[in-house]
């Protein structure tokens, strides 16, 4: 049974205080039409809003499905207890300074674990929360203003910033809005849960996140899942940099793979849509509850200006989306329709010789669906209605509808602009089933993600145990653990005492690599020293280097290029795999691809097909192609000892790579304790 329904969908609702934002939560459900009971308690007052309140939370007639608590934080651990204590559906818990202000106020951490207690059972959301819109049934716990409409179906919104949530309900570009959710500190109840509640309703098409940060991977994990199996898109907005993923400061690997990548790779591996900006996010929202996940990205771009026919294919140029060549039967027909002076191409400039013409415009845009396309897109920017007049305008929205009706493909409405869209028009168009985008720039962005959104990538994720830093295993120590999992490395001896040196090379075999150890960076203090011929050259070196402790080791040879491999704990995205040009340029370059763990042998290769030193992997001009097959192994000999040991963070740079094999030539690991 989902324990939150109740709290969302409820027949009775409780304001608890009589002050300002509770009496503004009283008026918002009286404006959006709750048909259910609404309560007030107030111990003094005789009118809130019109509404006699009772005097004790025990004096209400029956045990409120839902409850919005507006009292101080101190007052509020006492509320939740009473309504627990009657079984109350859930409750909106707005005041602040509980863990969220821990570092403000001594007793926050305290405080909030008394309202847990309190809870028990009981659904709470916050504190520090705004509470929730719901535009389906007319609920508005909520202590605000607010822009939404009563809608029959539409999206879902969950923010974690109040302020986002209000502005995203202020939107005039057509979206359908079933509910508006703000979690504040998520106690007790994280976004996870209450998207999985949303998405089980019927008339919600789709879920959009405003993310600061996870409550929780499993859950997260869970909620993807969910929607997957309802086929509802997510879409997500995700801001902020999780410091933790950047604690190591010695390695290539925390810089390369921050939260911000381990986000993509997460909502990548996830199916989730991910955006850059508000705009976009309600723009890829607006796609996909009228049109859905396209799949392809594949699209017909038809306008009467050369300009916008220009602007289309250039802000498209070098990203995903295509404009599929016209077929010769296209052509024809368009010839038909367009005469003798247009250019046939798409993007499509069809002039305005057919303006005003409604069945020409409708020939001209179901020539240009063909089955491949897998979403059309007709630029129209409306005139200003307070100097201009329109009437054409609806001919070519007419003409969209018939011929949408006629290819049994969807066709968008793209203003350039986001103000050349009115509201109403947007509107009209979605009860039509014509998707209204606002801005080229948003609109190109939106395609892009609607035709990869649900596509999830690799077989689940694995989601980490608590685990604290230990301890830094020494290169010698590093490498040895590794082996043990499959890794090749370089033969070596490990010397403490500088008169032993020259037997550790006779034991390697020279040439040799000479590394001091216990050095951050070695290569950049001279503590690196390759291709060392014999015992004499060794020694000189050792006493070069600023340290009394040496790895001497095989020279590798045959060396293609050199790879970056490293696995970091991101707290909030689980582990992140990074696969980089390696050696010391790799921050430099800056050429890498994240993914999350687990990984199988085609992630890898896609991976590093991605990379823009894959010319070099494959035989750049005549050389001969690395051995994919041995870093593979390399890799998934990495993932092997993270999934088993869990540590904080492994990095293989570099990984000598070459037509014969891949060998470990450095390698650092920061082992984890798990703590619970």
């Amino acid at each position: 049974m989902d324990r939150l329904k109740r709290l969302f969908n409820p027949c009775s609702i409780a304001v608890i205080g009589g002050g300002a934002w509770g009496a503004e939560v009283i008026r918002q459900c009286q404006k959006i039409g709750f048909a259910g009971d609404i309560w007030v308690v107030h111990p003094t007052k005789e009118d809130v809003v019109g509404l006699a309140p009772f005097r004790e939370i025990a004096d209400l007639p029956a045990a409120p499905d839902a409850v919005f608590i507006g009292v101080n934080r101190h007052a509020t651990v006492a509320v939740v207890a009473a309504l627990a204590a009657i079984g109350a559906g859930g409750a909106i818990c707005f005041a602040s300074g509980f863990s969220e202000a821990a570092h403000e106020i001594a007793d926050g951490d305290d405080l909030q674990q008394a309202l847990l207690v309190a809870a028990g059972d009981m659904p709470v959301i916050g504190p520090n929360c705004y509470g929730f819109l719901n535009y389906l049934d007319g609920v508005a716990l909520w202590p605000d203003q607010h822009g939404g409409l009563r809608v029959n179906s539409g999206v879902a919104l969950i923010a974690q910033s109040s302020n986002v949530a209000i502005n995203l309900t202020m939107q005039t570009r057509g979206l359908p809005i079933a509910y508006v959710a703000t979690v504040g500190n998520q106690a007790q109840t994280g976004l996870s849960e209450i998207g999985q509640t949303l998405l089980a309703n019927p008339k919600v098409t789709a879920l959009g996140l405003y993310l600061e940060g996870l409550d929780d991977l499993a859950g997260f994990v869970e909620l993807a899942a969910a929607a997957r199996r309802s086929g509802k898109p997510i879409v997500a907005l995700k801001t902020g940099k999780s410091e933790q993923a950047q604690r190591a400061a010695i390695s290539h690997t925390a810089s390369l793979a921050g939260s911000d990548a381990g986000a993509d790779a997460l909502f990548d591996r996830l199916g989730i849509g991910r955006v850059s900006s508000l705009s976009t996010f309600l723009e890829t929202l607006k796609l996909l509850h009228v049109v859905g996940p396209m799949g392809e990205a594949t699209v017909a771009s038809m306008s009467c200006s050369g300009g916008e026919a220009s602007l289309m294919a250039d802000m498209a140029h070098g990203q995903s989306i295509s404009f599929p060549t016209l077929s010769a039967s296209q052509q024809v027909d368009l010839r038909n329709t367009l005469g003798p002076i247009v250019a046939l191409a798409n993007p499509l400039d069809y002039h305005t010789f057919i303006w005003g013409n409604e069945d020409a415009m409708t020939a001209t845009f179901s020539a240009m669906m063909s089955p491949q396309m897998a979403l059309g897109v007709v630029i129209l920017d409306f005139p200003r209605r307070d100097r201009c007049t329109s009437p054409a305008w609806d001919l070519v929205l007419n003409a969209v509808e018939r011929a949408q009706a006629q290819t049994g493909r969807p066709i968008a409405v793209l203003s350039s602009l986001v103000e050349s869209l009115p509201e109403d028009v947007a509107i009209d168009l979605v009860t039509r089933g014509i998707v209204p985008l606002c801005g080229m720039a948003e609109a190109i962005e939106a395609i892009e993600v609607a035709a990869r959104v649900a596509k999830t990538r690799g077989s689940g994720v694995f989601v980490p145990p608590a685990v604290r830093p230990a301890k830094i295993l020494s290169e010698a120590e590093a490498k040895q653990v590794l082996q043990g999992y499959g890794l090749p490395i370089p033969r070596s001896e490990y010397v403490t005492d500088i008169r032993h040196l020259a037997d550790a090379g006779q034991a390697v075999g020279f040439p040799v690599v000479l590394k001091g150890t216990g050095i951050a960076h070695k290569t950049d203090v001279g503590a690196v020293v390759v291709g060392i011929a014999d015992a004499d050259a060794l020694t000189a070196a050792a006493r070069a280097m600023p340290t009394d402790r040496f790895l001497v080791e095989q020279m590798i040879t045959e060396v293609t290029v050199e790879l970056l491999v490293g696995v970091v704990l991101d707290p909030a995205h689980g582990y992140v795999l990074t696969l980089a040009a390696g050696g010391t340029l790799t921050e430099i370059l800056a050429d890498s691809a994240s993914l999350i763990l687990p990984v199988d042998a085609d992630d890898i290769t896609q991976a590093l097909a991605g990379l823009r030193i894959a010319p070099v992997l494959e035989g750049y001009r005549g050389a001969a192609a690395v051995n994919l097959g041995a870093i593979i192994d390399a890799v998934l000999a990495v993932q092997s000892y993270v999934v088993a040991n869990t540590p904080i963070e492994v990095e293989i740079n570099p990984l000598m790579c070459g037509p014969n094999g891949a060998i470990a030539a450095d390698a650092l690991i920061t082992t984890g304790e798990r703590h619970d």
